[in-house]
């Protein structure tokens, strides 16, 4: 795990630093646990105490519940981004141990990728040679129009409030980047729905609890999934957000979307009123 270098951070009231020696945990992440999915003003701590505790086991882990598949995912991201521009920057929100932005980087090495997540125990099982910063996604600790685009995996269900957290990709987005969100969905329709329901809710804590040791992390996980938004309600949100040309892509028989905008030169917002 490196520290990021050479961007402008912004520091708020919450104290957030880059990772790695003296680094500190956003918030207090020893939160009891006393529902599968938390209140709204204690999903941050939750959500950080679940991936800390999970950390170690969280790659084998999500390889195992996508039946392989996870790794195909994260390379579509990578191919969802335009040619980088020499010295284009990538931002991976919610970067966990590295694996979406180590696929962006292998894909293209031009692009130089930077890492934030508010989870230190994750960020200690990402690679040494990969630029990592802590921090919120609702409150991203850098400046506006830093990077040339934007990914995330699996993180946009897991924000407290969705809208504020895209609208910091958006900030941090320049004028004509891309931002890729890859995301669960409640699910296919049909038949295959009560299959991927029962599959969710059955089999993937019995895998959690053991191969990670811990049922009800991925008791909370298969019903984020279940309770979140359809793709298509996640593309009206980044158009409100002010992307243009957000489409999505359906994976794995309609259970994962890929959904990717741009962001025009001038935000809808900032126009001028002649």
């Amino acid at each position: 795990m490196r520290r990021a270098a050479s961007y402008e951070f912004v520091t708020d009231a919450a104290g957030l630093v880059l990772s790695g020696d003296g680094s500190r945990r956003v918030g207090d992440t020893r939160a009891n646990v006393t529902s599968v999915l938390p209140p709204v003003a204690d999903k941050p701590r939750f959500v950080a105490a679940m991936f800390g505790r999970i950390a170690p086991r969280y790659d084998l882990m999500n390889t195992l519940m996508t039946l392989g598949q996870d790794a195909r995912w994260r390379r579509h991201v990578a191919e969802a981004l335009p040619p980088p521009a020499q010295h284009a920057r990538v931002l991976d929100v919610g970067t966990g141990t590295g694996r979406l932005g180590l696929a962006v980087r292998e894909l293209d090495p031009a692009w130089r990728v930077v890492g934030v997540d508010f989870t230190i125990e994750m960020l200690r099982q990402a690679p040494g040679d990969l630029d990592v910063a802590a921090g919120d996604a609702e409150r991203l600790p850098f400046a506006d129009s830093q990077f040339d685009a934007v990914v995330s995996g699996f993180v946009v269900r897991n924000l407290a409030d969705v809208e504020r957290g895209l609208g910091e990709q958006v900030r941090v987005l320049r004028p004509g980047g891309a931002l890729v969100v890859l995301e669960t969905t409640p699910g296919p329709n049909g038949w295959l729905g009560p299959l991927y329901r029962l599959y969710f809710r059955r089999v993937v804590p019995v895998l959690g609890n053991v191969i990670a040791g811990d049922a009800s992390a991925y008791t909370y996980l298969p019903e984020s999934t279940l309770a979140f938004v359809q793709p298509a309600r996640l593309a009206s949100l980044l158009r409100r957000s002010g992307l243009r040309d957000v489409r999505s892509r359906y994976l794995m028989l309609g259970c994962v979307a890929i959904t990717v905008g741009y962001k025009p030169h001038m935000l809808p917002h900032a126009r001028r009123t002649l």
